[in-house]
């Protein structure tokens, strides 16, 4: 297909907004121009942006970690961790893909193609993400059906699965808390959800729990028919998905405020310990949560933002979107810690003894027995449970969404027109992979896999991604293709974030991690020593694909690995290629480096696929 002006005159001169782009015989390829889906709306975009973003994480990890670090202090390096840290990589990760407009592994041929293992490496992890956080979607949604009744299900201890240490405190007089007490809230999730109890540890995990394979399949299936069609479905089902949790956290927070002891919950939550600012582990904490928050490095960005036009404003959008993601972790807090205080009222004991509980324990134990003693338990229930469902799908959405885009960008002849069977392939791996999850001993598999199979290997594939961009396709490429899009060429703190800062950052969490990893233990059970050689393996199976490819592209790429070529040289701009006065001003220099080795760094192609109808160009055949 060749593009030409309606002039028929053989220099083709385009005015695309704010960037004139000419182009004569220089060589380069034309701009493609088959069709790629698009948001039909802006706001599509941004709810699908936000709806990943705030995940369940934003409820139960933020508030944990703010007052285990010093409550209101630590808010000073979690924001100063988001501006240098957080929000840089989540502008450049918007910026990548809408400029080259494709999925998380082509990417790489258009910027540094040795570094294509990375693309691998996000699928693969995206895919252990899937095996374990649906699951926890899937005992939301059990509780969401238990929760149907008059009495709640956990409100005493007058059921089957309940224990002679089961110990309701709530409208109660002289009851004695031990530390062999079990809540009915907690002997609910533990011996009726989970049936834990039923399981020894992970060398016994027992059989599938069928009632929790069935949430979990209802789950896949809503999965499935929001993303079978692409942005076009799934842009119209964040408009729930995405939204619904704020309506709910207002509710809860209006209701939590109201409650007795309510404010010394608050306290507790904001309290400043200035020490803490001290403690090393401290700024690990914040570095860490606002990473894994955002969400830079997981692909989902790339993915979501290579259907924008090429003109929109990602700058503005990854502000917009980065402070909603914030603003929603700091009052997820007041949410739960109303209700902490609250139930450390009713004890009889300080918040701190009640907010021990950390993250799916504060959702399905400590705020579900919360709710069971309040007016219209059944109510907020039900509104809170749909809530967890909803911030979890939104999640999966974006991480399925990752995968799908960079499998049907990397191999279009095979995936591109049988997009709904290879969606459906998907969702049938994802669902099998989570049947070891719904075993008796399920949730001692979701505990590994959260650590190991996200962790570091997520966090080390960030680091190289933010390092092949700004040190290797080259700072100034990348602000020239930031400027070709929003006709402004991003200022020098981005630049030294992206280059410096960022890299720092993403380095020191790494380290920080491996040096002090803490021993992995969940309600009474600790982890054997054979379990975490098994999670580093884990962790280690997606990760290696980047060193494996770099050994696969250096192996079959032709030319010398001894003789010295010519130095690698590619055009800075879009309209530096397209420039009928190209001269070697417009190139940026690279230091020479063997024949082979500059093949492998030297981006393939460096101008965007866009579409003919974004140019105003008549297409003849």
């Amino acid at each position: 297909m060749m593009l030409k002006l309606q002039s028929h005159q053989s220099l083709l001169l385009v005015k695309f907004n704010r960037v004139q782009l000419a182009t004569s015989r220089t060589g380069l390829s034309p701009f493609k121009t088959e069709s790629r889906d698009k948001w039909s709306k802006k706001m599509d975009f941004l709810l699908s942006v936000i709806g990943f973003a705030v995940d369940l994480g934003n409820v139960w990890r933020f508030p944990y970690i703010c007052y285990q670090n010093g409550g209101g202090a630590f808010l000073i390096p979690y924001i100063l961790m988001a501006i240098f840290g957080g929000v840089p990589l989540f502008y450049m990760e918007l910026a990548l893909g809408q400029f080259h407009r494709t999925g998380a592994i082509s990417i790489w041929k258009h910027i540094c193609p040795i570094f294509k293992g990375i693309g691998y490496a996000i699928c693969i992890i995206a895919l252990y993400v899937s095996f374990y956080y649906n699951t926890i979607i899937a005992w939301a949604l059990f509780y969401f059906y238990s929760s149907f009744s008059s009495i709640l299900p956990w409100t005493n201890c007058d059921n089957v699965w309940n224990t002679p240490d089961c110990t309701n405190y709530f409208g109660m007089d002289n009851i004695t808390w031990t530390n062999a007490s079990r809540s009915p809230a907690e002997e609910f999730y533990t011996r009726n959800v989970l049936e834990i109890h039923k399981s020894s540890g992970l060398r016994d995990v027992g059989g599938v729990r069928w009632q929790l394979m069935l949430c979990l399949f209802l789950i896949f299936t809503i999965v499935y028919f929001s993303l079978w069609k692409g942005v076009k479905t799934s842009g119209k089902v964040v408009w729930v998905t995405a939204t619904l949790p704020y309506i709910v956290l207002f509710i809860l927070l209006i209701r939590g405020a109201t409650l007795p002891g309510a404010w010394r919950g608050v306290v507790f939550y904001l309290k400043p310990q200035w020490g803490k600012l001290l403690e090393t582990s401290v700024w690990v904490d914040a570095a860490a949560q606002i990473f894994f928050s955002l969400g830079p490095g997981f692909g989902v960005l790339l993915a979501l933002s290579s259907y924008n036009s090429f003109t929109n404003n990602c700058y503005r959008d990854a502000i917009v979107t980065s402070l909603v993601n914030c603003l929603t972790s700091f009052v997820s807090g007041f949410v739960i810690f109303t209700v902490l205080g609250y139930m450390a009222e009713m004890r009889q004991v300080e918040v701190e003894d009640v907010a021990r509980d950390k993250g799916p324990s504060l959702l399905f134990i400590t705020y579900p027995e919360a709710i069971a003693n309040m007016m219209g338990s059944t109510f907020f229930a039900i509104i809170f449970f749909v809530m967890m469902i909803t911030l979890g799908l939104d999640s999966t959405f974006g991480g399925l969404e990752a995968i799908i885009t960079a499998v049907l960008d990397e191999y279009p002849d095979q995936f591109y027109h049988r997009r709904e069977l290879f969606v459906l392939c998907l969702v049938v791996v994802c669902f099998l992979g989570s049947l070891s999850t719904l075993t008796n001993g399920g949730a001692y598999v979701v505990k590994l896999l959260e650590e190991f199979g996200v962790g570091c290997s997520i966090i080390a594939v960030g680091f190289l991604e933010a390092i092949a961009v700004s040190w290797f396709y080259g700072i100034h490429r990348f602000s020239n293709d930031v400027q070709a899009m929003l006709g402004k060429a991003p200022g020098l703190f981005w630049k030294v974030c992206w280059v410096a800062i960022s890299p720092a950052f993403l380095a020191y969490i790494i380290v920080s991690s491996l040096l002090k990893a803490p021993p992995l233990a969940l309600f009474d059970y600790k982890y054997p020593d054979w379990s975490i050689i098994v999670g580093y393996i884990v962790g280690l199976s997606s990760f290696i694909w980047v060193p494996i490819y770099m050994v696969y592209k250096l192996v079959w790429t032709p030319g010398s690995l001894k003789q010295v070529g010519g130095c690698v040289q590619s055009p800075e701009t879009v309209s530096d290629a397209f420039s009928s006065n190209v001269t070697s001003a417009s190139f940026s220099r690279v230091p020479c480096f063997p024949q082979r080795l500059a093949v492998c760094l030297r981006p393939e192609r460096t101008i965007p696929d866009i579409h003919a109808e974004n140019l105003n160009m008549a297409t003849v055949p």
